[in-house]
C-alpha cells in the first residue's frame, strides 16, 4: 500500500490565501535569482582571478626579458672586451718573443767575441791563425807557427784557459823550411774542434 502525506497542502496559511498563494511564486523565483548572482558573481571573480594571474606571468615573462636583454648586452660588452683581452695578449706573444730572440743573439754575439779575446791573450808570439771556425758550442783553429816550441806554448795556454775543454794538437807540419814554418791544427778527438766550457 502506498501512504501520501498530504498535510502541507491541507493547512490553511493563515493572513489570506491567495496572498499566500501569490507569494510562494516569487519566494521560489526571488531563491533562484539569488543562485544566478552567485554564479555569476562567482564566474566574474574567477576571470578576475585568472586575469590577475595572467597580468602577473605577464609582468615576469617581460621582467625575465628585460633581465635576459639586459645580460645579453653585457655579455655582448663583455665579449668585445675579451677579444681585445685576447688581441692584447698575442701581441704581447709576439713581442716576447721578439724580445727573447734579440737577446738570444746578443748572447750569441758575446760568446764569439769573448772566445776570439781569450784565444788572442792565449796567443803567444811567433803563432798566427789562419782560420777559425764555430759550430755549436765547437770551435776548430788552424795557424801557424815559426816554431815547434811557440806552438807548444799556445796549445798550453788553452788547456790552462777555464773558458775551455783541453784540446788535442792533431798535427804539426812543416810547411817551408827558408824561414821554416810550422802549420797546426787542433782537435779534441770529435773532429777539429775545441769546446768553450
Amino acid at each position: 500500500m502506498i501512504k501520501i502525506n498530504l498535510v502541507r497542502e491541507g493547512r490553511t496559511v493563515r493572513g489570506g490565501g491567495a496572498a499566500a498563494a501569490a507569494a510562494g511564486p516569487a519566494v521560489a523565483a526571488g531563491g533562484s535569482n539569488l543562485n544566478n548572482i552567485l554564479v555569476i558573481a562567482g564566474i566574474l571573480l574567477g576571470i578576475l582571478a585568472a586575469g590577475a594571474w595572467w597580468w602577473i606571468k605577464n609582468s615576469e615573462r617581460q621582467e625575465r626579458r628585460d633581465t635576459v636583454a639586459s645580460k645579453q648586452a653585457e655579455a655582448d660588452r663583455l665579449q668585445t672586451i675579451i677579444k681585445q683581452v685576447d688581441d692584447y695578449t698575442k701581441r704581447k706573444d709576439s713581442l716576447q718573443k721578439r724580445i727573447d730572440l734579440i737577446n738570444q743573439l746578443k748572447q750569441n754575439q758575446r760568446g764569439p767575441v769573448k772566445i776570439m779575446d781569450r784565444i788572442s791573450q792565449d796567443l803567444p808570439d811567433l803563432v798566427w791563425l789562419d782560420h777559425m771556425t764555430m759550430s755549436g758550442g765547437l770551435v776548430g783553429i788552424a795557424g801557424r807557427g815559426l816554431n815547434p816550441n811557440a806552438i807548444a806554448n799556445f796549445v798550453d795556454n788553452i788547456k790552462n784557459d777555464p773558458l775551455f775543454e783541453e784540446p788535442a794538437l792533431s798535427s804539426v807540419t812543416q810547411l817551408s823550411a827558408v824561414p821554416p814554418v810550422y802549420g797546426f791544427d787542433m782537435t779534441d778527438g770529435a773532429g777539429d774542434f775545441f769546446r768553450p766550457a
